[in-house]
């Protein structure tokens, strides 16, 4: 019996290595996933109201975030695409341009962005070195572009996944109890991991409409030279900003902050940068620091202090890269979780008198 008891403790270990590994490859997709679920959660509970089936609500979920965020980055770029094109023209950048880069030599103007335009660009021979450009460099941006979409696939189906069968993994795992420890680490874990993302998903909103709000109130009292371009657009953007850690909104209103004060710069019209600067100061406090003081303590979770939080989102993406944005919180959240239900019980600490290990935060040592 112990020697089967061993081939079969063999042979799962051998598959859970074949499974890490493989896992491992696709890491950044599936943390991505996690990260989803659990800032979703929440909103995909509460379509059962609707009584729609489990595998509609996860549509739905997805759908909600998918079709914006496709509409909102499509809009940009185009956005980005025609104001890029009157820069370069009005500047005439292509000739100097031309004049450091090989690849560029022989353009000479930029096509009009229609079918039209585009179709004569290529017939005269204009769009010659973009094509060649584009040929030299096919094997590089054919692997980078496949990337992109097998991850895309990936984190797509382990999120719907994730909602439609979320119950199923929680009491699968539930079952590998050992005197309620397991239990109560399991839940505790499932609970803060649902708090501190999917605060972070009302972070994001809360933050679009205070910059949206702020953006659209400062081109009210502002004159037209000096108008924030498309403020709505960019207060959503600023929201999204606000997961990225240290540079965050900044990478946003910072350079938008450039872009009004270009213009009336270079017209001489010195005078109006007052209320250039104005704009950078209602997104530096109104924008950017209130909410981070206010909002943040407020939408971090029940148990996971605060500052271990932002460090964790400061620190994941130097150390890990782009998906430590999103692996660092959930570590953090199991790892203190752990600390703070299932690692005094191991170590038989004696519970204060009349609190239950569950009922501990980090708050009630700080």
């Amino acid at each position: 019996m112990d020697e089967k008891r061993f081939v079969v403790a063999l042979f799962g270990l051998a598959v859970a290595v074949v499974v890490s590994v493989l896992a491992y490859q696709f890491i950044a997709a599936l943390t991505v996933s996690v990260f989803l679920y659990y800032s979703t959660r929440r909103y995909y509970s509460s379509l059962r109201r609707l009584r729609l089936p489990a595998r509609v609500r996860a549509v739905v979920v997805m759908a909600s975030l998918a079709i914006p965020l496709l509409l909102l980055v499509s809009y940009a770029a185009v956005l980005l695409v025609i104001e890029a094109r009157q820069f370069v023209i009005q500047y005439a950048l292509v000739d100097v341009a031309a004049t450091h880069i090989s690849w560029l030599d022989g353009a000479e103007s930029v096509p009009d962005l229609t079918v039209e335009g585009l179709y004569s660009a290529y017939q005269s021979g204009q769009l010659t070195p973009f094509v060649d450009f584009l040929s030299e460099n096919a094997m590089v941006l054919t692997s980078v572009a496949s990337q992109f979409v097998l991850n895309l696939f990936i984190t797509t189906i382990v999120t719907y996944y994730l909602l439609v069968d979320g119950r199923r993994i929680r009491e699968w795992l539930l079952r590998f109890d050992d005197g309620a420890i397991i239990r109560e680490y399991l839940e505790a874990v499932d609970e803060e991991l649902e708090a501190v993302l999917f605060g972070n998903l009302l972070n994001v909103l809360a933050i679009s409409l205070i910059a949206i709000a702020a953006f659209t109130g400062y081109n009210v009292v502002a004159p037209a030279a000096v108008e924030v371009p498309y403020p709505t657009l960019a207060g959503a953007l600023t929201g999204i900003a606000s997961l990225i850690p240290v540079v965050g909104m900044k990478i946003i209103y910072l350079p938008l902050t450039g872009i009004t004060a270009l213009p009336v710069a270079l017209d001489g019209q010195s005078s109006l940068l007052v209320y250039v600067l104005g704009f950078l100061l209602v997104a530096v406090v109104v924008v950017d620091t209130i909410p981070d003081l206010l909002l943040r303590p407020l939408l971090s979770g029940e148990s996971t202090h605060v500052g271990l939080l932002m460090l964790a989102y400061t620190l994941g993406p130097v150390v890990l890269g782009f998906y430590g944005l999103f692996f660092a919180p959930i570590l953090l959240v199991v790892g203190m979780t752990f600390a703070n239900t299932a690692l005094p019980r191991l170590l038989g600490a004696s519970e204060p008198d009349g609190i239950h290990p569950d009922q501990l935060r980090l708050e009630d040592f700080s």
